[in-house]
């Protein structure tokens, strides 16, 4: 195939998902990574696409890759973030097996949940030691540290979920868009939240209404595939079926 052909099938893809990754592309065409990595490359350079880690974005779209600390997420749109987080909390039933996203919305449940007849999993060190603190049974997540998000991450970590079978998972984002879907600025990040999602019968997005139109870096999930929970509609969902608007 050549190089024009290729560089118009990615476009087209773009076009239809805003995001597209060098694996899907490389199935696709049935071309070698490298050679997709080079196209991939000539169409930024072009500015006819944005070049992300693992894949592009389409032009239209502005790319967050900056990723702040806890301390500093802790302080943005602290009570939306509290209002989400204590609706969540309502869904938990006894005997759930709950996986517990790190984030900053999600430590907000911690304090809303009042089920104990319930088993905790959770990659967040902060998350695990304040729920054994509170009586709570959990398991954390084993595998490398990041620090600036304090989540554990890794191949050991994900192998470890693989393992289970939740009945609910919440999680958190920090781009939510209809193309994108849920997006994150660090790749294993993005591999940790997808397997996790993976094994949960249930799954609940927290963002409050700010996230929705904003992207990261790496997609992991589509908009289809969860539930999201927020204080607000945003622009332009308000016809979206799995949006929940929580009350206060």
């Amino acid at each position: 195939m050549l190089t024009k052909q290729r560089h118009e099938i990615i476009l087209k893809l773009l076009e239809k998902q805003g995001s597209v990754t060098v694996t899907e592309i490389k199935d696709i065409l049935g071309a070698s990574e490298s050679t997709i990595r080079r196209d991939i490359t000539a169409l930024d350079k072009e500015g006819r696409l944005v070049k992300v880690f693992g894949g592009a974005i389409a032009i239209e779209h502005k790319v967050m890759t900056h990723e702040y600390t806890v301390a500093q997420k802790s302080e943005l749109n602290r009570e939306e973030k509290r209002k989400i987080a204590k609706y969540a909390a309502t869904l938990i039933e006894p005997e759930d097996f709950v996986y517990l996203d790190a984030g900053t919305t999600t430590a907000h449940m911690l304090d809303f949940i009042d089920e104990s007849d319930v088993t905790f999993v959770t990659n967040a060190v902060a998350h695990a030691q304040e729920l054994a603190a509170r009586g709570k049974k959990v398991l954390l997540v084993g595998g490398e540290l990041k620090g600036t998000t304090e989540a554990v991450i890794g191949s050991q970590a994900m192998q470890m979920i693989q393992n289970y079978h939740f009945t609910k998972g919440f999680f958190g984002s920090n781009g939510v868009t209809k193309k994108t879907g849920c997006t994150t600025p660090d790749a294993n990040e993005a591999m940790m939240k997808r397997t996790a999602m993976e094994q949960c019968k249930k799954t609940y997005v927290l963002c409050d209404s700010t996230k929705f139109g904003e992207i990261s870096s790496i997609t992991f999930a589509a908009f289809g595939e969860t539930i999201f929970l927020t204080d607000r509609i945003a622009v332009g969902y308000e016809e979206c079926s799995n949006i929940v608007v929580v009350d206060e």
